[in-house]
């Protein structure tokens, strides 16, 4: 079964008796490790006990298919459950999956199953989702609402006192990862110390933009026309849980914004009246790299870029390739594009 949002919290706490198994997954890698863990600790009293919990990966076992009933039906030498743990689990472990479901060993034992993201035809997905037995717990990247919940929790937990900008100020520059997000709040609850007070001035100094940082990067590569740039920073943004959606997106609102700046300039503004006019005002340390771009893109050619990143989002959401292959292919030919234009400016 699928468990709705509105039950995960409870099933983690206490998970249903008649469950035997659950997947975690989803583009949230961060989260899919949290509640994994959580799941497991609501099993057995330690996780790290070999001598209730069966650790391994999906490679190992597509190695001994035969050892995930093996190691389900074990009786705990400690008493209590039995505890099987697999990650990085995909589509491969699927049908055997669903045969286990279908057939668990007797007792009580307990399977959770990490993946990453996966289809709603995916092979793995359907064996949780179909099996009375089983449960699958989706992660998806968090929202304010979700990042706004993690800093007060931390918060909380921490006894720290948060300025009334100073929550705003992370909600909105604390990316959809969750453990990256709780890993810049929990540097936050260091500096300030338990019972501490935080500022927005310093929470900004510590936390910064940290989890838009790769994402940023890519952008402005893509846009200066450095292409090496831009699949590093690219690459990085994608291994810390950014959606290729929502890089797309993030490209999609850059670009609209430098063609509005290059029209006013088509108008008869100069740079720096069309620069001031931007809204939100520019960062001043990307300024200097916005009249750069406005070089390479003037507002034809800008107009151009937005046709092309709206068609690859589309073709991302609908089509049948990989949507980060079509976010990097879009990216990577808008820094060749800026190169080229860059290299017959200088010529």
């Amino acid at each position: 079964m699928k468990l709705e949002s509105r039950r995960i919290e409870s099933f983690l706490a206490a998970p249903d008796p008649a469950a035997r198994a659950c997947l975690v997954y989803g583009p949230d890698r961060g989260l899919v490790g949290e509640r994994a863990a959580r799941l497991a600790r609501a099993i057995v009293p330690d996780p790290k006990d070999a001598f209730q919990v069966a650790a391994m990966t999906a490679d190992a076992l597509l190695a001994a298919p035969t050892r995930l009933h093996d190691e389900a039906a074990q009786l705990s030498l400690m008493g209590g459950r039995r505890l099987v743990h697999v990650t990085d689990a995909g589509d491969a472990v699927g049908a055997l999956f669903a045969r286990y479901l279908a057939d668990p060993p007797a007792g009580d034992g307990f399977v959770i199953v990490e993946s990453g993201d996966l289809k709603p035809r995916s092979n793995l997905r359907r064996a949780f989702e179909g099996a009375k037995n089983a449960a699958a717990i989706a992660c998806y990247l968090d929202g304010p609402r979700e990042i706004e919940a993690l800093v007060r929790e931390v918060a909380r937990a921490h006894r720290i006192n948060l300025a009334p900008d100073a929550v705003p100020y992370l909600v909105g520059s604390l990316g959809g990862d969750r453990a990256l997000s709780r890993r810049e709040l929990e540097k936050l609850a260091l500096y300030a110390g338990d019972g501490g007070t935080v500022s927005r001035d310093e929470a900004a100094a510590l936390v910064g933009d940290s989890a838009d940082l790769s994402l940023d990067d890519a952008i402005l590569a893509a846009a200066e026309g450095d292409p090496a740039a831009c699949e590093r920073a690219l690459t990085r943004a994608l291994a810390e849980g950014e959606s290729p959606i929502r890089i797309l997106r993030a490209a999609l609102r850059h670009f609209a914004q430098l063609h509005r700046t290059a029209a006013r300039l088509d108008d008869g503004a100069n740079v720096d009246e069309a620069i001031a006019a931007v809204r939100p005002p520019l960062f001043f340390k990307i300024k200097d790299s916005f009249k750069r771009q406005l070089r390479l893109w003037p507002a034809r050619r800008g107009a151009a870029v937005l046709a092309a990143l709206v068609e690859a989002e589309r073709q991302a959401k609908s089509s049948g390739m990989k949507d980060e292959t079509i976010c990097r292919a879009a990216l990577l030919r808008i820094a060749r594009g800026a190169m080229q234009a860059g290299s017959q400016r200088a010529s």
